[in-house]
């Protein structure tokens, strides 16, 4: 990543895609043991992972007729044709689980069980956790394929969609962006690269990805529950088994609940103590309780780092005759709640820097 915004530098940069395909490279490495490079048989890899994954996730939080005529079901995808396209997307997503999953099959055929522990990654792991003979509930082939599905659908669109708020926030309150900047460089100095160590002393950095996440929480109804026994709510009765949607956005924004709610200001976390696991339940973009987000960890490590990064290499500006008030704040509903139009910034590398050798972000 830090490569590639280098070799931009103050050009115009397509933020939006840089960040998709960040966040697509790091659960690869995650989940799969390998990145795909652009060029050759594994950039039309990528390409058609990525395409098969957008489409996976526009059917997914797409309008579906047949929800509001369940009746009708025949008759309204043979008119929407949706069934057949998400049948079709299903297949897709089989046969990449299943050119993944031979892989690794065949790695670990040809070097048995000599594998060091740090070069697996989540398929290894899970293969190694289906051969135990010991588990009260054996992990199945579909299983298997499920998990890896899950984790990648659901890593990829919210951790890149934090980051593109993150950075849209920034852009439009270059006071905020220039102390957010500052911290990261006076914290890492002179190193030639900000590391894991670091984030523990970017407080200010953490309060500004918070604020970003509760104006623009990447899942913005969660996931969806089910009440596990008849219950009363203010007055209404909600029987067991109901699907239940809880609002995260409109909570981030209740005026009940937060100071000037549509104001970005991330000096309400560092006041206030508010964190990710919050008692009273104001601030919930990883969800809550034990039906919490599993990869809550994961996610915001990525886009903490990846942050720090982006902001300790360089500095950050609007293209040319645009405003903090001019950007686009329109929103497109998906797995994750996106910009409507791509975030478009001009990166320069702060002075004396200077990038050498392969990046891994």
């Amino acid at each position: 990543m830090v490569a590639g915004v280098a070799a931009s530098s103050g050009k115009e940069t397509d933020v939006s895609s840089l960040l998709f395909g960040l966040a697509n490279d790091v659960l690869c490495r995650v989940a799969f043991g390998r990145r795909f490079v652009s060029g050759g048989g594994e950039g039309k890899k990528k390409k058609e992972l990525v395409g098969v994954l957008t489409e996976t996730q526009e059917l997914l939080a797409g309008f579906c007729l047949d929800d509001f005529f369940p009746g009708w079901e025949t008759v309204t995808s043979w008119i929407t044709g949706y069934q057949k396209r998400l049948t079709r997307n299903l297949e897709d997503l089989k046969e990449v689980c299943d050119e993944i999953i031979g892989e690794h099959l065949m790695k670990r055929k040809d070097c048995g069980d000599d594998q060091e522990e740090e070069e697996e990654d989540f398929v290894d792991v899970l293969l190694k956790v289906q051969r135990r003979e010991d588990l009260d509930v054996p992990v199945t082939d579909d299983n298997l394929k499920a998990l890896v599905l899950d984790m990648f659908v659901a890593g990829t669109d919210t951790s890149s969609a934090t980051l593109e708020w993150t950075m849209t926030e920034l852009a439009r309150h270059p006071t905020i962006l220039a102390e957010a900047t500052q911290e990261i460089r006076s914290v890492v100095g002179k190193k030639s690269r900000v590391d894991e160590s670091h984030l523990q002393h970017l407080t200010y950095m953490k309060s500004v990805i918070k604020e970003a996440m509760r104006l623009h929480p990447p899942v913005p109804l969660l996931v969806p529950r089910e009440s596990m026994e008849d219950c009363v709510m203010d007055g209404y009765m909600i029987p067991a088994r109901t699907r239940v949607l809880i609002n995260s956005y409109a909570i981030s924004r209740d005026p009940t609940l937060w100071k000037d709610p549509l104001e970005f200001n991330p000096e309400r976390f560092l006041e206030s103590g508010i964190d990710f696991h919050d008692q009273e339940f104001r601030f919930l973009p990883f969800g809550g309780g034990r039906r919490g987000c599993p990869g809550f960890h994961f996610g915001l490590a990525t886009v903490e780092i990846a942050l720090a990064r982006l902001l300790y290499h360089f500095d950050w500006a609007l293209p040319d005759g645009l405003r903090g008030e001019d950007v686009d704040l329109g929103e497109i509903f998906g797995l994750a709640t996106r910009k409507k139009t791509k975030l478009i910034l001009v990166p320069m590398s702060k002075e004396g820097y200077e990038f050498r050798g392969k990046s891994n972000t």
